[in-house]
């Protein structure tokens, strides 16, 4: 058992429906254990420069339906410089914080075990990023979320693409990862999804989309991570207008509208229950890891082996586009 008196909260990287519920856990939770919450505004820049505040239960009550995070978020180039970890660090000294719980992606990871290797500061991470793409969690908080707002503007495409006998070419978010798109082309009935990490034939797809209007199959959807090797929706339909004249395409950017909203049931339950996890987890010694849901048990992975290992996307998934799609 470790003892300790007081704990930052910070959220970092792009925002992500969920990051409040993981907040309003971790303070509660480490109120109950009479522990001091400290919450870091605006990431790592507000730790440099000290914007620290501790926090109340009051302070978190009503946000867990609200999207977006209390305590703003900010990326800061600065603080990979040592001149911006020192300074960092003593703002954490000055307000006695000992341990501290990260909510964010890959590069929030990144910069917690670097700070970790220059201060031995122990500190846990919350895998917070709507992309999905952490290793050491079967879904990140604000995943679901993000997928379901993808969901409900693809089917409302869906109508206006069969309404006019339509090509739509729908683009989701995800520079490095498919699984928005995966997961919402598929729920969504998709007739092709490009992901990052999957290589198309155009030809193969431009020979689908010939059959389909063969047998007057008129209307397509076609969901694209905006990281696919096409370059995206906007590229990839100019690609296909050049081999299929005839075709009429329209493209949809969904871009930042997946960030935001009320987080879904799923995303409460799995940010309030990480969040609790990691001061409880905190307090019998555990440190440098990212907690996660793997099989529905919480789950921790070591801060090297998260940015070190790529999550891969479930072949069976790839497998049963090829089927349900024709």
């Amino acid at each position: 058992m470790h003892t300790f008196k007081n704990i930052g909260i910070m959220t970092s990287g792009g925002d992500s429906p969920g990051m409040n519920a993981a907040v309003r856990a971790i303070v509660r939770t480490a109120i109950y254990h009479s522990i001091k919450p400290y919450g870091i505004m605006r990431g790592y820049q507000g730790m440099i420069e000290g914007d620290i505040k501790e926090l109340k239960t009051t302070d978190v009550s009503n946000i867990i339906q609200r999207g977006g995070t209390i305590l703003k978020t900010a990326r800061s180039k600065e603080f990979m410089t040592e001149e911006g970890m020192q300074k960092a660090y003593e703002s954490l000294q000055k307000h006695g914080i000992e341990t501290l719980i990260f909510v964010g992606g890959d590069g929030t990871i990144r910069g917690a075990e670097a700070f970790f290797k220059r201060y031995q500061i122990r500190s846990l991470a919350l895998p917070g990023t709507i992309d999905n793409d952490l290793f050491g969690t079967d879904f990140t908080i604000g995943f679901d979320t993000a997928a379901n707002t993808a969901i409900e503007a693809i089917d409302k495409i869906r109508d206006t693409a069969e309404a006019h006998d339509r090509l739509f070419i729908v683009e989701v978010m995800g520079r490095d990862a498919g699984y928005i798109a995966l997961y919402s082309g598929i729920s969504c009935g998709a007739e092709h999804i490009f992901i990052p990490e999957q290589h198309e034939t155009l030809d193969d797809i431009i020979l689908k989309i010939l059959d389909d209007r063969q047998r007057k199959k008129l209307s397509n959807i076609i969901v694209v991570a905006e990281g696919d090797e096409f370059g995206g929706a906007e590229q990839l339909s100019k690609i296909l207008q050049e081999r299929i004249p005839s075709l009429d395409t329209r493209v949809t950017i969904l871009g930042h509208i997946q960030r935001g909203g009320s987080p879904t049931c799923s995303d409460r339950i799995l940010a309030s229950r990480l969040g609790h996890g990691a001061v409880e987890a905190l307090i019998h010694g555990h440190s440098q890891e990212m907690l996660g849901i793997v099989n529905n048990e919480i789950h921790y992975t070591s801060f090297s082996n998260c940015v070190k290992q790529l999550k891969p996307i479930p072949s069976d998934l790839l497998d049963m586009i090829q089927v349900l799609a024709k």
